[in-house]
């Protein structure tokens, strides 16, 4: 196998498994489509190996492609880092910060304490990813990572913000039409909002709690900040931070001694960044304002 192959090789074999056609790769990378298909042939020779069959609906990834996919993106995810540890050189706080939050932290919480933050320094630059799922420090998918769990790895400065309530709430015109129930019990008699598919965490949190089921959800979502959406609409009753429901004068929280789960927070980014300015200031700014919001 030929060594030392260009990154560009890589990058536009990432781009056609992600775009599934040699013309959307070629658009993503801002390249031409013969170039991008000069790369995958380069790429295939060099390798030995078929990474793409032609289909009716485009290029099909071959199972030594699928098998690649991960490393590519490692490589991906090193080279934005190299991008954005070099864009932070110079006087003061500068450059780009990726950090990582779940969708409702990072959608309900964290931008009022980002604006602050923008403010004291200006020419840094944030890249949020709103997801549930956890992203990896340690090949810097983020630089810095807000979870709801403590962090495994030993390469990894984290701090222990605190413990975010969850507790059932709804609107008040809701409970004004249907009654508050007094029992857990009782929500067999109501419109109930949850999850869609169990998730070890799902699992966990919800142990000893045999009302809080799939079965009896009126209303299925995966995504957090769908469900809010419908406790803030008066769909039914589900679960909410209650930091955050308290800012929301017409939610109610019910039955608050029977359902409650507690989510530890933590501030999490690699070790080799504790030196980087852009990267510490955005640390400190993330424990200081969580630790306001569960105050709040």
């Amino acid at each position: 196998m030929t060594s030392n192959l260009s990154w560009d090789l890589y990058r536009t074999f990432l781009a056609v498994l992600t775009e599934g056609s040699l013309s959307g790769a070629a658009r993503a990378l801002g390249i031409t489509q013969p170039t991008a298909g000069r790369h995958i042939a380069t790429l295939e020779a060099a390798l030995g190996q078929t990474l793409f069959t032609r289909s009716q609906t485009g290029l099909m990834a071959t199972d030594a492609a699928q098998s690649l996919r991960t490393h590519a993106q490692a490589m991906q995810h090193t080279a934005l880092a190299f991008e954005r540890a070099a864009a932070s050189h110079g006087e003061g706080v500068r450059g780009v910060v990726r950090l990582s939050a779940s969708e409702v932290v990072g959608v309900e919480v964290l931008p009022p304490i980002l604006t602050s933050l923008r403010r004291a320094h200006p020419e840094l630059t944030v890249e949020l990813v709103p997801t549930n799922r956890i992203q990896d420090l340690l090949h810097r998918e983020v630089d810095i990572a807000v979870r709801m769990a403590p962090p495994t790895q030993d390469a990894l400065i984290a701090r222990r913000v605190g413990v975010i309530d969850v507790g059932l709430h709804a609107r008040d015109d809701y409970l004004a039409r249907y009654g508050t129930p007094s029992t857990l019990a009782d929500l067999a008699h109501h419109t109930v909002i949850g999850f869609d598919k169990m998730t070890p965490f799902l699992r966990g949190a919800t142990r000893g709690v045999p009302a809080w089921s799939r079965d009896a959800f009126a209303f299925r979502a995966d995504s957090d900040l769908a469900q809010l959406a419908m406790i803030r609409a008066g769909y039914g009753i589900g679960g909410a931070q209650v930091p955050l429901a308290r800012r929301d004068a017409r939610l109610v929280r019910v039955l608050p001694s029977a359902f409650r789960f507690r989510l530890q927070t933590w501030v999490t980014m690699h070790e080799d960044l504790r030196t980087s300015a852009r990267c510490k200031v955005t640390f400190d700014a993330l424990v200081a304002g969580l630790t306001a919001y569960m105050a709040g």
